[in-house]
């Protein structure tokens, strides 16, 4: 809810930017692409060493052209199922960069099985999350529920595992990584009720 809010807001300081990189030829699929190897890039480069406030600033450096590239493309006019296509699936791509480099820490020099397995889990629950949701609308259903959206599981992350690094506090990792297993869960189990719910509604009366 707060996303839907604040949209018009940062609609209104990202369209100047966006005019500019327009001017210049910079593409949609452009900033998609190198915010997708910034991202990866950050989080294996810096994570799996305990680089955790570097990492998160260049990491959230890179976020930003994923913020650009769709105000780019209505600039441009071009916003279309491609676009649409290529975003959500290299963010899955980012996604899984950032917790398995937060794994590779902890089977690492961080030396916690247990963290490992859990940022593995946060992992596969929120492309298991996006997926429920990619179904649902395939199937001519909606999806749109859930307390954790990936906005939120990356806000999370990044800030706690930032702050982490800043302040040499471990513990902010374990509630975000923790925080989330628990927040994805429910927000899967939420979708499958939702889902379900409507092919109840839609299916023939015998």
């Amino acid at each position: 809810m707060l996303g839907i809010h604040a949209r018009p807001q940062i609609n209104r300081v990202v369209e100047p930017i966006a005019r500019k990189m327009v001017a210049i030829g910079i593409t949609p699929d452009a900033l998609t692409v190198v915010g997708t190897v910034g991202v990866s890039g950050g989080a294996l480069g810096f994570y799996p060493r305990g680089q955790f406030f570097v990492g998160t600033l260049v990491i959230t450096a890179f976020v930003f052209s994923d913020l650009m590239d769709g105000a780019v493309a209505r600039v441009r006019g071009t916003s279309g199922p491609w676009g649409a296509f290529l975003d959500s699936t290299l963010d899955r791509v980012g996604d899984g960069a950032v917790f398995g480099a937060l794994a590779l820490w902890y089977a690492g020099r961080g030396n916690s099985t247990t963290l490992c397995a859990v940022a593995l889990y946060d992992l596969v629950a929120g492309v298991v999350t996006s997926y429920s949701k990619a179904r649902a609308e395939s199937l001519g259903m909606t999806a749109n529920v859930g307390i954790a959206e990936r906005s939120e599981r990356l806000i999370t992350i990044l800030v706690l595992t930032g702050l982490s690094g800043l302040f040499h506090v471990p513990v902010l990792r374990s509630i975000a990584l923790w925080g989330l297993a628990a927040a994805t869960t429910i927000t899967v189990v939420q979708r499958i009720v939702e889902v379900h719910r409507q092919a109840k509604a839609a299916a023939p009366t015998p």
